[in-house]
């Protein structure tokens, strides 16, 4: 039987950051931001001693609260993430402490715009092989940790915010049908975080040059997420000898409106 997303759960922070805010930030507009992203505000998490793990936790529990399930039945969390809590322990495993899920094992899995899908299949599978009955999977992130406001082709794109999904083994036809996954490193340095790592370790030299923050070069990166997307759209429906016109629903991760919008046009 196929692992089904059997509830959906979110949570965003309350205080918001609106192009109207940018505006006074860096040289940019909300008629600018709209038309290039589709973006008119953003989520932000100001609390200095919360972070990812407190979203996540948020997003867990209003999900078992909505599915009736115990926090103690959780067998499993997946966290997808690029703004851990800390390197270890694992953001996972917070979440799981501080949900109440204290059966559950836990890891993190960093791939940034991909890391959701990835983990959803990759629970998925520990549900199908039923090594887990009930697997949590956490897509969370506290953008605004690595993001400099000074950088205006960056800080109008990312926010703050938690979502959670709950799979089960479906005793019907619904379900994951198939999962087509792809990453290529040659991209790595169009969009990046520089230092941080074993490469560049954090220095003062590394802290002064702005290392820490997000750095994206923005025309390539378009080019390849929307010729990338539409790709493996065109693949996973041939694969399952489905057509654009048998999809009613594309839902792609939240880059931005142009990407989304030429991705649709390309996969008809």
């Amino acid at each position: 039987m196929p692992a089904a997303i059997t509830c959906v759960a979110g949570y965003l922070p309350e205080d918001k950051l609106t192009n109207q805010d940018l505006e006074k930030m860096v040289d940019t507009s909300d008629e600018w931001i709209r038309t290039r992203t589709g973006i008119e505000e953003r989520r932000i998490l100001k609390d200095p001693n919360k972070a990812t793990s407190d979203m996540g936790a948020e997003a867990v529990k209003s999900l078992c609260a909505k599915s009736g399930l115990d926090p103690m039945d959780i067998d499993l969390i997946i966290c997808a993430t690029v703004t851990p809590d800390m390197l270890f322990p694992s953001t996972a495993n917070l979440i799981g402490h501080k949900a109440g899920a204290k059966k559950a094992w836990g890891f993190d899995l960093s791939a940034a715009c991909s890391g959701f899908l990835f983990a959803l299949t990759t629970g998925a599978q520990f549900v199908e092989n039923g090594t887990a009955k009930n697997v949590v999977v956490v897509g969370a992130d506290k953008m605004s940790s690595i993001i400099d406001y000074t950088d205006r082709t960056t800080c109008v794109l990312f926010g703050d915010g938690a979502g959670a999904v709950l799979l089960q083994k479906d005793e019907g036809d619904c379900g994951i049908m198939d999962s087509l996954l792809h990453s290529d490193g040659a991209g790595g340095d169009f969009l990046c975080m520089p230092a941080g790592g074993s490469l560049r370790p954090a220095s003062h030299d590394t802290v002064d040059a702005k290392q820490h923050f997000i750095f994206q070069d923005g025309q390539p990166v378009f080019k390849a997420a929307v010729t990338n997307m539409a790709d493996v759209s065109y693949e996973v429906m041939q694969r399952n000898n489905l057509t654009a016109d048998d999809v009613k629903w594309l839902v792609p991760h939240q880059a931005n409106l142009r990407i989304i919008d030429a991705t649709q046009r390309r996969t008809g």
